[in-house]
């Protein structure tokens, strides 16, 4: 079997209290929703001293159930998850501070336990007393700690207006066992009970039965139990056009031929990774169709990687970023990606065009990059490709990032890891070091290459040389030498020749904290550039200087004479 399965066996009971204000769910998505985003579990335990905690409890889990496949197919679990479950947590806040003045004991208050699976991992969300365990041998092992303090809950949904959430993930083996429990079932159960009945195989008949011991057990609260078994386990799909890459290769078409509906007008560009056209899509929009080269035919993960950038560019919508069209109607007979056609030239060709352009030429150009990554970053993705050769200048001088292939995707690769992730991707010369020196990378790595960019079109050369590709430690890392932006063809500022360095500085901690501080260092010397380089008044405006020194002569000249006078 080449997806995750699972069986699933739920119950929840009032109990011996007039009403139930736990709630429960689980969702088990198909197709690309299954492999990107996983099966999600998830109860709540409404507070009981309030009236309205079971709105709390159905809000936590419905919430999380509905919005988490909402999120990014690129994020991550955790951050997916984290970020609903935080929003859910505003939401119910800002109720009881709003209807019930701000009571705590009475507001909109609960527990919320919640497991997600996806692809090989389980991901733990955990925030008050309810909790997540695992048939471990003969017993049940607890994957989750309490949040109580003098035995009151310490975090819950809802009590304030920023929740602890407590994450944790454990890898999966097929045949695991995962419960979620409340209070209610957890503190009146027999462990070697519980596994009996699991063990029986009825997951159904098994939550049933542990409600009715935990209730014969003496339990005065409400009861639900959720009960999850690894039945298969996927073998690596990554959600990204499974079904395109068993397409057929199609032959390279000439000028005129239809390939799917879509016009062959004129071969753009061909080599042994892929071959671009221009065609034309029946609503007669221009598009770019690429189809893959011998190499990439002959590799299965650089078919996914080629399949990855119209991926990507179907779910960013930005002036600066290479964009896809709505895909037509009729499925696909062969496999290709289809993009916008960029009528324009790269990078590399301006720089051609312009050897020495201004100043406020490479501001413009580096803004424009920027605002291109930023959407990228917030979906916590890497380009990881950045160069003068993967950024395109319209004829109106617009400028977008263009090839997404070599793209690191958090959400994607958490699904299915490209087994070549701790390879070098991008183009060696514009790669930060900790790819080369196998550090962690992060949005800083990006900004690197956008620095080393940003320094080329400035003055024809690479901070690094060719040194950089050459790092194979941290060590090697650090024995880089940056090379001044001053060359004898061009004078560059020294706040600016400061910009660069940080910008491209061989320790990621280094660099900017923000592109937005990159940014405003390009345009205005730095704050701390300014205090260092201070200009002393007699220097600046000497006539200031010995007018303010004569004021204050004259000043002490008037106390002395009083002092005398006395």
């Amino acid at each position: 079997m080449n997806q995750l399965s699972v069986s699933l066996g739920q119950a929840s009971s009032k109990g011996r209290k007039a009403v139930n204000q736990d709630f429960h769910g689980a969702l088990v998505p198909d197709g690309r929703a299954m492999s990107l985003k996983g099966i999600t579990v998830a109860l709540a335990d409404g507070i009981s001293t309030s009236d309205v905690s079971h709105v709390a409890a159905q809000t936590a889990v419905k919430s999380l159930l509905a919005d988490y496949y909402s999120t990014p197919d690129s994020w991550t679990a955790q951050t997916a998850a984290s970020t609903v479950i935080n929003a859910t947590n505003s939401w119910l806040h800002a109720q009881t501070a709003g209807t019930l003045s701000g009571e705590v004991d009475r507001g909109y208050v609960c527990t919320l336990a919640a497991l997600i699976l996806k692809a090989r991992q389980a991901h733990l969300f955990h925030v008050g007393d309810s909790r997540i365990w695992r048939v471990s041998g003969g017993s049940l092992e607890p994957l989750t700690d309490d949040h109580q303090s003098l035995g009151m809950l310490s975090a819950a949904m809802g009590a304030r207006e920023i929740v602890e959430i407590s994450y944790t993930s454990v890898p999966l083996e097929q045949g695991d066992v995962y419960l979620l429990t409340t209070d209610g079932v957890h503190e009146f159960w027999t462990p070697a009970q519980v596994i009996a009945q699991i063990a029986a195989g009825d997951l159904q008949a098994a939550a049933d039965a542990v409600l009715t011991a935990a209730h014969a057990a003496g339990s005065p609260d409400n009861m639900t139990v959720q009960i999850v078994r690894i039945d298969a386990l996927p073998s690596g799909e990554s959600g990204i056009n499974t079904d395109d890459l068993t397409l057929p290769f199609p032959t390279l078409p000439k000028a005129g031929e239809i390939l799917d509906g879509y016009e062959i007008l004129r071969n753009l560009h061909g080599n042994h990774r892929s071959h671009l056209f221009l065609a034309k899509a029946p609503d007669g929009m221009k598009v770019a169709l690429k189809i893959p080269g011998s190499e990439t035919r002959d590799d299965p993960e650089q078919l996914r990687r080629f399949v990855l950038e119209e991926w990507i560019a179907r779910r960013l919508s930005n002036p600066h970023l290479l964009s896809a069209p709505a895909p037509l109607e009729a499925p696909r007979a062969y496999l290709y990606s289809v993009t916008e056609f960029i009528d324009g030239q790269t990078l590399r060709q301006w720089m051609a065009d312009n050897p020495q352009p201004s100043l406020e030429q490479v501001r413009d150009i580096v803004e424009q990059i920027v605002k291109g990554l930023r959407p990228f970053h917030r979906r916590e993705m890497l380009h990881q490709d950045i160069r003068p050769e993967n950024i395109m200048i319209t004829d109106d001088g617009v400028v977008k990032l263009i090839d997404f292939g070599s793209a690191y995707v958090a959400g994607v690769q958490e699904a299915a890891p490209f087994p070549e992730e701790a390879g070098i991707l991008g183009t060696y010369q514009y790669t930060a070091p900790e790819y080369f020196s196998n550090e962690p990378v992060s949005f800083r790595s990006d900004m690197f290459s956008v620095g080393v960019v940003a320094y080329e079109m400035l003055t024809g050369y690479l901070p690094y040389g060719t040194q950089v590709a050459k790092v194979r430690t941290p060590r090697d890392r650090t024995a880089l030498r940056y090379r001044n932006a001053n060359n004898d063809e061009r004078a560059i500022s020294k706040w600016i020749d400061e910009a660069l360095l940080r910008a491209v500085h061989a320790d990621p901690i280094k660099r900017y904290a923000t592109f937005s501080d990159f940014i405003k260092d390009l345009r205005t010397p730095s704050t701390a550039y300014q205090k260092r380089h201070a200009r002393p008044l007699m220097e600046r405006d000497p006539l200031k200087f010995w007018q303010g020194l004569s004021f204050a002569l004259a000043i002490l000249c008037v106390v002395l004479a009083a002092q005398l006078s006395k």
